[in-house]
């Protein structure tokens, strides 16, 4: 147990609903009245973003998440297989425990698995990822009404929106977070 007064954001908090990591935290202490703490804590299942309100000096359950570095393998009717670098064990994630990360795995990929309990809670994906195009739209010269933008398919099967100037074979950068284009490499 911690007290709400020793919490930071980053930590995560073991709640009654569920895994939570605090984004944001704020002493408040009104004039009038108690003291409180307020909290924005993000889900960690779900990615929902929840306020909320605790008593200073309230007891909550810290919760320790590992987080190691792991391979990614290869995907089958199992799920998605990953590798820990440390002791090489193998650990088998759903479609559900992977989410939109899935778009932008790339078979030998370097992830972060963070561990509660000695079960994956979910993946930790690099800021950007470059991905090779294999299908690429012809780009019509002068046609800028749709901000001069085309539609590729990239190696992992995901659609992104590129400059004109791209081609097939091409190795593009792309955003984890938000799914955009952000260079070319």
């Amino acid at each position: 147990m911690i007290s709400t007064n020793d919490v930071r954001p980053g930590m995560a908090l073991e709640l009654d609903d569920g895994l939570f990591t605090i984004v944001e935290y704020q002493h408040v202490k009104p004039g009038k009245g108690k003291a409180f703490v307020r909290m924005k804590l993000k889900k960690l299942d779900t990615g929902q973003v929840l306020d909320r309100t605790f008593r200073a000096d309230e007891n909550v359950q810290q919760a320790i998440i590992d987080r190691a570095d792991h391979q990614y393998l290869y995907s089958d009717d199992l799920g998605y297989h990953f590798m820990n670098l440390a002791d090489y064990g193998q650990i088998v994630l759903s479609s559900e425990d992977v989410g939109n990360a899935a778009g932008f795995l790339v078979d030998g990929m370097t992830v972060i698995l963070p561990m509660f309990a000695g079960t994956a809670i979910g993946v930790e994906m690099p800021a950007a990822v470059e991905l090779e195009v294999t299908y690429a739209e012809p780009g019509v010269k002068g046609d800028t009404r749709t901000g001069a933008t085309k539609g590729v398919t990239v190696q992992t099967g995901i659609q992104v929106q590129v400059p004109l100037f791209v081609e097939q074979g091409d190795r593009i950068k792309v955003d984890t977070r938000s799914g955009e284009y952000l260079t070319r490499v």
